[in-house]
């Protein structure tokens, strides 16, 4: 028996031991380079927005003269985009061949959704109006955007780019709407405005020819912003109070991210296949922080790059599988944009069950930093929230 009971002790140790392993492995926090995508001696702001596969990276700079361009960076040089003949370009997204979706001002300084696939950029037209702008991109080169219409209030409508074609989605029963991102297996998300005063986006996933509303974390709006291919959907939604939290929408389920410790605002931009999220919050000191949201946790992205790198993370606004981040932050008192690459192992898990998400605040998210906030947000009045 004493034989017996000393095996068992010993099968439960071992058992303790793995256990113990493997939850000491997950809660090891990823670390960390980090990357000024700026040319040296360059004194632009820098806003990065988008990230592929193979680490490419794009985004908008804003010149000494207020000229905003469109860039790529890729192999460690920044190429300017150009534009469509006007001023002004901005690159929003980019798949894994390397094609990039955005908008540019033509000669006459209306705005056009562009594809960019090497060479000049290409003009994916507008449905009759002065404006047009392309959000997001699959591996299949189909594009989503929204592009005003001809008339007294200018409504918005949601396009499809396929096949050489410019498909009009209309307003999925609103009185406009937009498509914000695609994923691989073809499901678009967006948002549509129920009507021309209130003012509030109700967000959406259209999955093969049906649209579900995903729903509001108690609030008057929600704003889907990126999909992966799993399905699985980020954004911000208001809270009773008002508040933007970021979300997680799930396995039909809208869940709340939370917020850093002592913040009463986030907002999720990227999640990748792993269903890592990254964004932005606000901490007790009111400051913007990046975070990363992985395995249940959300954390301040600067407590996991190198102590004296003299940067102060801002925003994250797209995560590749790699792990890989953009964002935009302050580094020596300018506005710039910054690319994070991992350097440690940390066990990556498959996304938690939407019942099993853990909200953020009371997780230690690390010290307050000094920054101004580059988010693509604005309130403009209580409980209201639109985008720049």
């Amino acid at each position: 028996m004493l034989k017996i009971r000393r095996v068992g002790l010993t099968l439960m140790n071992f058992v303790l031991f793995i256990v113990l392993t493997v939850a000491s492995r997950t809660a090891v926090a990823q670390t960390y380079t980090i990357t000024d995508l700026n040319p040296p001696g360059q004194t632009s702001r820098d806003v990065a927005l988008g990230i592929n596969n193979s680490g490419q990276v794009v985004g908008y700079s804003v010149t000494s003269r207020g000229h905003i361009r469109a860039f790529l960076y890729s192999d460690g040089r920044m190429r300017v985009l150009g534009s469509l003949g006007g001023v002004h370009s901005y690159a929003f997204a980019i798949n894994d061949s390397g094609h990039v979706v955005g908008r540019s001002q033509i000669a006459n300084g209306q705005s056009r959704a562009f594809l960019h696939i090497g060479g000049p950029l290409i003009d994916l037209g507008t449905f009759g109006g002065r404006f047009s702008s392309a959000l997001g991109i699959n591996n299949s080169g189909q594009v989503v955007g929204y592009a005003l219409i001809p008339g007294e209030e200018e409504e918005a409508h949601a396009f499809l780019y396929s096949g050489n074609v410019l498909l009009d989605l209309g307003t999925f029963g609103g009185v406009s709407a937009k498509t914000t991102g695609i994923n691989n297996a073809g499901q678009l998300i967006g948002h549509f405005y129920r009507d021309h005063h209130e003012g509030y986006e109700l967000a959406f996933l259209l999955s093969d020819g049906a649209m579900r509303s995903l729903g509001t974390l108690g609030g008057k709006q929600t704003t889907a912003v990126d999909i992966n291919d799993s399905g699985q959907v980020v954004g911000y939604s208001l809270t009773p109070n008002g508040e933007p939290h970021a979300f997680l929408y799930s396995n039909s389920s809208l869940s709340d991210l939370g917020t850093l410790p002592g913040g009463t605002q986030s907002l999720a931009f990227g999640i990748n296949n792993f269903g890592q999220v990254v964004g932005a919050s606000n901490s007790a000191v009111t400051q913007l922080h990046a975070f990363l949201y992985s395995g249940g946790v959300m954390r301040n992205l600067n407590r996991l790059i190198p102590a004296n790198s003299g940067w102060q993370l801002t925003v994250a606004r797209a995560i590749n599988d790699a792990g890989q981040i953009v964002g935009d932050g302050i580094l020596n008192g300018q506005q710039r944009a910054f690319l994070l690459t991992p350097v440690t192992s940390a066990a990556i898990t498959k996304p938690l069950p939407a019942n099993q998400i853990v909200r953020a605040d009371s997780v230690d998210g690390g010290v307050p930093v000094r920054a101004t906030s580059s988010l693509s947000f604005v309130r403009i009045s209580k409980g209201r929230w639109k985008r720049r």
